[in-house]
């Protein structure tokens, strides 16, 4: 039995929604110890959080240099070997750029950086350090999904001709039509949030997706977004025509103004001989629809999936996965890039997907500054 990987986070403490998502996922795969980190500005906060998790207290640090002094000085067996970012959007590319620089390898919550251009860097960056970087692109991890780029993979679908992803939220319509309300939401702050908040913060996932499940790159796009209201600085709802690299066409459909709906992602994709569908509201269901044959549904843990989609399911058939499993099965990934074993192409999301994500966001702003004309990225 191999020692855990020690795992620290930046980030993720008691007002956080993403840092029980993460903490769960790296104990479910049983392969990381959570032994330390920086879980809030307030340090008493850091503590408390720390002591209630029955973490050492010394191995909660004030902020992120005197976590990188604190775990240098100790014996290399017992530092922390892999850190999770977990903080707004505009502080990534400085924190990941002294860690990198400090020996640990990363895991960060997307988008990677505020800036096309920072992400770049870091990409260097973990080229010349042999960093391993993940970028948690977690719908990527449920079975189904890794089932769906198998079969496209297999060449179940034929060419691709046609790609249609949405990601539908409502959460931000009680806020954006209040002048005071909506100032007080982060996301919708540039200094915080950076360039973009619906393409930054969902439309990229549906953007991956795409690229995730059928191996195409997006070559251009032409966008129109919609930011409300004149004093609202960025954008809350998209539309994003798509041409890829065979020539298939396709939509990214993206808001937050969406209202009532929830986590509503729903990804089709069609080629020559059949398309496939999912949604992550019903994430246990494929649906596979092969051309001039009945339309079939595929769910996890039946040996008819891939080697991948098994590998990603871990109860039998007709249990219900879902984000934390999901979540599970790229920390699942990135501990065998950690370890060097061997893992499945599209364990998990990288720096180069991060990277990827970064451009399509500003070639998708650049595309409505410049009134809906198309860009490459």
């Amino acid at each position: 039995m191999h020692n855990k990987i020690r795992l620290g986070l930046i980030g993720g403490g008691p007002r956080s929604f993403i840092g029980p998502v993460h903490r769960i996922a790296a104990y479910m795969v049983e392969e990381f110890d959570l032994t330390g980190g920086v879980f809030d500005v307030d340090f008493e906060h850091s503590l408390s959080f720390a002591k209630a998790l029955e973490l050492d207290s010394n191995r909660c640090y004030k902020d992120l240099d005197a976590f990188i002094t604190g775990e240098s000085k100790l014996p290399e067996d017992t530092r922390i070997e892999v850190v999770v970012i977990l903080t707004p959007n505009y502080l990534h590319f400085e924190m990941a750029k002294k860690l990198i620089e400090g020996g640990f390898d990363i895991i960060c919550e997307k988008p990677v950086t505020v800036y096309a251009s920072e992400a770049e860097e870091l990409s260097l960056l973990t080229q010349k350090h042999g960093t391993k970087f993940c970028l948690t692109h977690t719908y990527t991890g449920y079975p189904m999904v890794r089932q769906m780029k198998s079969m496209i993979e297999e060449g179940k679908l034929g060419r691709i001709q046609k790609v249609d992803a949405q990601y539908y939220q409502g959460w931000i319509n009680p806020f954006i039509h209040d002048s005071e309300k909506r100032k007080q939401v982060w996301r919708l702050d540039p200094a915080v949030a950076g360039q973009s908040c619906c393409m930054g913060d969902i439309g990229v996932h549906a953007f991956n997706l795409i690229e995730y499940t059928t191996g195409l790159k997006v070559q251009k796009v032409l966008s129109d977004l919609e930011t409300l209201y004149d004093d609202n600085p960025l954008d809350v709802d998209g539309t994003v025509l798509i041409r890829m690299e065979n020539g298939a066409k396709g939509v990214v459909r993206s808001s937050q103004i969406a209202s009532g709906e929830e986590n509503n992602i729903i990804i089709s994709v069609y080629g020559k001989d059949g398309g496939l569908k999912w949604a992550q509201e019903d994430p246990t269901y494929l649906h596979y629809l092969p051309e001039g044959e009945p339309a079939q549904v595929l769910k996890p843990g039946n040996p008819y999936n891939s080697e991948f989609a098994m590998d990603s399911t871990k109860i039998p058939p007709g249990h219900p996965e879902g984000l934390f499993d999901a979540m599970g099965n790229i920390y699942k990934g990135f501990s065998k890039a950690i370890r060097g074993e061997s893992y499945f192409n599209g364990a998990f999301p990288g720096i180069e997907d991060g990277v990827r994500g970064m451009r399509f966001i500003e070639a998708v702003l650049r595309s409505n500054a410049e009134g809906q004309a198309w860009v490459e990225i």
